[in-house]
């Protein structure tokens, strides 16, 4: 731009630089935006070199356009200049408005600095707006805003320029020119740093979104074809814990459709017994095993593994359920601990089980007695019974066993509502008490040394069966080794405990067949009554001493009938 006839430019020199301004403003990228600001500087505004000074994040200015020289282009694009060298050349020289003009005579303090410069040693000037090569001049870029310089916001950088072609200082227009420039290519510059953000911020938008996708697209294959069971279910609100969404693993093995599934809870599909360690295990990390209902009825054993989806506004929003089958190591469990509690061979509890289901009754104090004083003295809780000379009773006890009784069951677990087990008295009181019936076999010894234990052990299994169908449902039938059995029965009075003894004999000497033949044994019971304040162990050596006094009151010959 000829700055000898400012106020006469050519209207060419104002459509190039209303050209280079549209072209900052348009320009693709940052770096096309910076460079379109170096070169508008110099085929513009008519200056030699133009250098564009880029604030980093960290605050120094970098080298980041450069217009006029190549090779001065190729030395300095890409240098830093500390913000506190640049602080410094900025509050130095003469102020022409919003410009920072350094001439030669002051530029040599600043010869040793760090910032980035290109210029050459020339003869004085000769006249007094003569251009130096050592002048400097600044025009500050500020991003809009009320804080800055010349009412405008922070430092963006620093448009350096040099060497105007008239080799004159710039006059009034070409100053205010400048600085209109600077000020619009700050525009420019903020304007491509937010289109350069906002691309950046699009395109790790889209990347995340791409890696949303496919982890969604990852945890619906893994939900899906997952080898166990998989569910969602709602946390919070009126619909918490109904079910979202099933993988086909745990349709099938509830038997179930995925619409089917949607209308229930776990709560809903839970056995009753289990809906306890359920609502124990509704939380993250939380594992039960426990029985979920089939379709078709019947109840599966499964493990549970919760794990809470949190919404990073909402907070826990969804609830991952793992459910795998364990059906098949709850059946060896529940087998391993029959065998250890119960006898292999007739298959009712064995020693170790009757002794706990009774210690479970039984408390370590005795109860206060209720009665009279006298009538209390004369309680006696054993008793002996000769069914060779006992009467018939009626048959009103229901037919049954329990094999399978769970130990420390429910009604044997603690004694936070324990009831004093009592022993009945003499007197036909009407007090019922648990009774201990001890069988003890006549004449098995000698089916064993005729027949050999082969026909001894059906002998035993045929015993037992009629033992376990000859009490009631929750009466326990116990083996306790070799040819004796213990019978727990409770809620009997003395007569009831009699009765049950001279039925249970009169089924036992019904002949038995065993290895092709018909063989008879008979059998002794001593009846004897727990109380609290009783161990297991001087209950049943109470019936075992009863069992013999009765064996021993009858002759040999009617121990065995037949």
């Amino acid at each position: 731009m000829e700055t000898e006839s400012e106020p006469y430019v050519r209207l060419a020199s104002l459509r190039q630089l209303h050209q280079v301004m549209a072209d900052m403003n348009t320009a693709r990228s940052l770096a096309d935006t910076l460079q379109t600001v170096a070169d508008g500087a110099v085929n513009a505004l008519g200056y030699e070199l133009a250098c564009v000074n880029l604030v980093r994040p960290d605050g120094d200015l970098v080298v980041a356009a450069f217009s006029g020289n190549p090779a001065a282009e190729a030395l300095i694009t890409g240098r830093v200049g500390s913000r506190a060298s640049w602080e410094r050349r900025l509050s130095m020289g003469e102020r022409w408005g919003d410009l920072v003009f350094i001439p030669h005579t002051e530029g040599w303090v600043l010869d040793d600095d760090d910032v980035p410069q290109w210029y050459t040693d020339g003869p004085m000037p000769r006249f007094e707006d003569e251009w130096h090569p050592s002048d400097r001049l600044f025009a500050p870029m500020y991003a809009p805003g009320p804080q800055g310089a010349g009412g405008s916001g922070e430092l963006i950088g620093v448009l350096s320029v040099d060497r105007p072609r008239n080799g004159r200082r710039p006059g009034a227009w070409g100053r205010e020119a400048l600085q209109m420039y600077a000020f619009q290519a700050a525009i420019a510059i903020s304007n491509a740093r937010l289109r350069a953000n906002m691309q950046r911020a699009l395109v790790r938008l889209e990347r995340e979104q791409q890696a949303l996708r496919a982890s969604e697209e990852s945890f619906r294959q893994a939900f899906e074809y997952a080898p166990s069971g998989m569910a969602i279910a709602e946390m919070g609100g009126e619909q918490h814990g109904r079910i979202l969404r099933t993988n086909d693993a745990l349709c099938r093995l509830l038997g179930r459709p995925a619409s089917a599934m949607r209308r229930y809870s776990f709560s809903d599909l839970v056995h009753p017994e289990d809906i306890g360690t359920l609502l124990r295990t509704s939380a993250e990390g939380g594992r039960a095993e426990l029985r979920l209902g089939r379709r078709d009825g019947t109840y599966v054993w499964v493990s549970l593994r919760n794990s809470v989806v949190a919404d990073a506004a909402d907070g826990p929003r969804f609830l991952l359920t793992h459910v795998e089958d364990i059906e098949e190591r709850k059946r060896r469990e529940l087998q391993l601990a029959h065998r250890a509690s119960h006898d292999s061979l007739t298959g009712l509890p064995n020693s170790a089980e009757l002794r706990a289901r009774l210690s479970a009754r039984l408390c370590g104090q005795r109860p206060q007695p209720t009665l009279p004083a006298a009538v209390g003295a004369a309680m006696d809780p054993y008793e002996s019974f000769d069914s060779a000379d006992a009467a018939y009773g009626p048959p009103d006890f229901d037919r049954g066993h329990d094999f399978d009784f769970p130990p420390g069951a429910d009604e044997y677990q603690g004694y936070d509502h324990h009831v004093h087990t009592v022993a009945p008295g003499d007197r036909d009181d009407g007090t019922k008490g648990l009774a201990v019936l001890f069988c003890d076999l006549d004449g098995f010894k000698s089916i064993n040394d005729r027949f050999g234990h082969n026909a001894g052990d059906a002998v035993l299994i045929e015993v037992a069966r009629r033992l376990s169908n000859g009490v009631r449902d929750g009466d326990t039938v116990a083996r306790l080794g070799g040819d004796e059995f213990v019978i727990l029965a409770d809620g009997l009075g003395r007569a009831d405990a009699q009765d049950l003894a001279v039925r249970l004999r009169n089924e036992i000497i019904q002949p038995i067949r065993a290895e092709g033949r018909a063989v008879r044994v008979g059998a002794s019971f001593g009846i004897g009554w727990a109380h609290c304040g009783m161990t297991a162990d001087e209950v049943l050596k109470s019936a075992d001493e009863r069992m013999y006094v009765e064996k021993r009151s009858r002759p040999k010959q009617h121990r065995r009938a037949g």
